[in-house]
């Protein structure tokens, strides 16, 4: 059974995939509810949420273009409690293969490298698209991973996701 539900459906123009839920998210039941969790401002001040969402209304980031997942659906806490054992890449393929958002962009190094089998650098993951879905990876942004932040990589990444985001949702400016 899921720790959080995932928010996800087709037409996205971003979905960000975390490792697992932590501890204080698990316990306020919404994504990125640690103190010091940079998620939900970045967001805002990247451009991919026209207003400053709290975690509690994470059941709301749809509406401006945005899915939430992890990788691990099972078990919570910090990377460093996640057996490999716990992480489903399957899944998480499957899931990709049938959302197809424009652009997947892990939230740190340990999702991505779980799920790609390897060493990884943050940005665009040449060579490595699922379908016409990109791959990104971008600076964890709990606060326990203040020392690797780099708010011009999630930048990039938002931009990204303006780029390619389908179509008809640019031409919209329904996410903006």
């Amino acid at each position: 059974m899921s720790i959080l539900p995932d928010i996800l459906a087709r037409g996205r123009r971003i979905g960000v995939c975390g490792s697992a839920v932590g501890t204080a998210s698990a316990r306020a039941g919404a994504y990125y509810a640690g103190p010091g969790n940079r998620f939900w401002s970045m967001l805002h001040s990247v451009g991919l949420t026209p207003i400053l969402l709290a975690p509690a209304e994470f059941r709301g980031v749809g509406a401006y273009g945005i899915g939430l997942t992890d990788i691990v659906k099972t078990a919570f806490g910090a990377d460093s409690d996640l057996n490999a054992a716990d992480f489903d890449c399957k899944g998480l393929r499957i899931k990709i293969e049938t959302y197809q958002p424009a652009i997947l962009a892990f939230n740190g190094k340990r999702a991505a490298s779980g799920f790609l089998g390897g060493r990884v650098d943050y940005g665009y993951q040449h060579g490595r698209d699922i379908g016409a879905t990109r791959l990104y990876v971008g600076p964890s942004t709990p606060g326990a991973a203040r020392g690797f932040w780099n708010e011009e990589i999630w930048r990039t990444i938002s931009e990204a996701a303006r780029t390619y985001g389908s179509t008809a949702d640019r031409d919209s400016g329904q996410y903006r």
